[in-house]
């Protein structure tokens, strides 16, 4: 076979590998990616300079058909980490049994969505199941048009929401050539190392304010405003966390409701709490998951206020063959319960402070690091030119990941400007993986 592509793909990832480079692979890896090309065509994106190979997996390992081992520190699918027993156990054992949809009366669901739903503080709620968290993003966002009867969507300038039609329009990040929706308007992330974060919370309502009036001025109205609280692909804002209670008096005011994604930053992310956008003491009308909630099983979900759906659900009736059905639901218990029985939000918090004073003290030594920000498991490292300047440093981010894999430890990059490290593992990261990945980083600045 061989390869059809002869440049660069113009459509952005961050970390991405560039097909138009595999006679650097070796000769191996070169023949998978041609396949891969062939059989899948192009739209697919592999990570790194060197793509990695991956043949099995456990905890927080990876392996490759060599046997070569990976440390990663990246993958928050697998929240709970790679084919944890009680997830695996769940799925057989469910498998064996049936697996089926929603539409006739199982225990399974409401088991879990009592217990999912008794870990948001606040009003009583209902919740609905999709298979990924771009359709709860999707499902979120038409009844937030159903319920105001408005079309505007207001979101972050690098936000990522989803692949579906209707997700991708208002997800930035996927690249200028990914087309936003008409009523779709953004505001800037709230960049706590480059704006002060006293009166945040003020200076973003007020970019979002002025977005709700030119929707209004064009008769679209405000349907919603949609946020992930780490404002990960933003570049990992994790604070101040008093900004975002003005964001939603002001969406609120105008008729719209407030959407907290949390398929990046719930399960127990940030260590503080079980969803992150409880650390801002808010109480969202929509909130949404995805990725780690069946640890690799798809199965997703959006939680609601009654008031929300009620018009929505007599004037349309949902149905998805997959989300909800026996199985995803057995894992999702699995998964939950994992957490909750292990204590993964007290070891987030506790390894993720020492991932984040660890890279702090790298930043005494190497001027490269601008900032270090996160909360739990979720870390963010800012490379820059200048330190003065601030200027961001794509090409030193690029350097660190790509040397980073050299050593077989994975993480990746975020950010318009993709020069923020984003370091983000399984919840069951352990103190000595947290020095390994500072080991290996600490080798890899020394080379920049």
């Amino acid at each position: 076979m061989t390869m059809s592509v002869t440049s660069a793909p113009r459509g952005k990832m961050v970390n991405g590998f560039d097909p138009a480079n595999a006679s650097n692979l070796s000769p191996e890896s070169r023949k998978l990616v041609e396949r891969r090309i062939a059989l899948l065509g192009p739209a697919y994106r592999l990570f790194y300079k060197d793509p990695v190979e991956v043949a099995r997996a456990n905890g927080v390992l990876l392996y490759d058909s060599e046997g070569n081992e990976y440390l990663d520190a990246y993958n928050n699918v697998v929240s709970i980490g790679h084919c944890h027993p009680r997830v695996v156990e769940a799925i057989t054992k469910q498998a064996q049994t049936i697996c089926t949809h929603t539409r006739y009366i199982q225990k399974g669901i409401l088991d879990y969505a009592e217990q999912l739903l008794a870990t948001f503080d606040g009003p009583a709620r209902h919740a609905m199941f999709t298979c990924t968290g771009s359709e709860a993003n999707d499902l979120a966002v038409r009844m937030a048009k159903h319920h105001t009867g408005n079309q505007g969507i207001i979101i972050t300038d690098e936000a990522y929401h989803g692949n579906s039609e209707l997700t991708a329009g208002f997800s930035p990040s996927l690249g200028p050539y990914s087309p936003l929706g008409t009523f779709v308007r953004r505001v800037p992330a709230p960049d706590s190392y480059r704006i002060a974060p006293e009166n945040m919370g003020k200076w973003m309502a007020e970019k979002v304010s002025e977005q709700i009036v030119d929707l209004q001025r064009r008769g679209a109205g405000v349907a919603c405003f949609i946020a992930d609280s780490m404002f990960s692909s933003d570049g990992i804002f994790s604070h101040p966390t008093n900004l975002l209670q003005p964001v939603v008096d002001v969406i609120h005011k105008a008729g719209g409701i407030y959407i907290a994604d949390e398929v990046q930053s719930g399960f127990g992310r940030s260590g503080e709490k079980l969803w992150g956008y409880q650390r801002h003491g808010i109480t969202p009308d929509i909130v949404t998951m995805g990725k780690p909630m069946g640890n690799g099983y798809p199965v997703a979900a959006a939680v609601m206020l009654p008031e929300i759906v009620e018009k929505f659900g007599r004037d349309n009736r949902y149905f998805n063959t997959f989300g909800g059905n026996t199985v995803a639901m057995a894992a999702a218990q699995a998964v939950l319960n994992v957490i909750q029985d292990e204590k993964l939000l007290d070891n987030s918090l506790k390894v993720g402070k020492i991932l984040r004073e660890g890279f702090e003290a790298l930043a005494k030594k190497y001027q490269g690091i601008g900032d270090v920000r996160g909360s739990g498991l979720y870390v963010g490292v800012e490379m820059v030119k200048d330190r003065t300047s601030k200027e961001p440093d794509a090409a030193a981010a690029a350097a660190v990941v790509n040397g980073l894999r050299a050593r077989r430890v994975l993480i990746s990059a975020t950010g318009a400007a993709a020069n923020t490290l984003k370091i983000r593992p399984p919840l069951v990261f352990t103190a000595a993986h947290a020095d390994r990945l500072l080991t290996e980083a600490d080798a890899v600045f020394a080379t920049l």
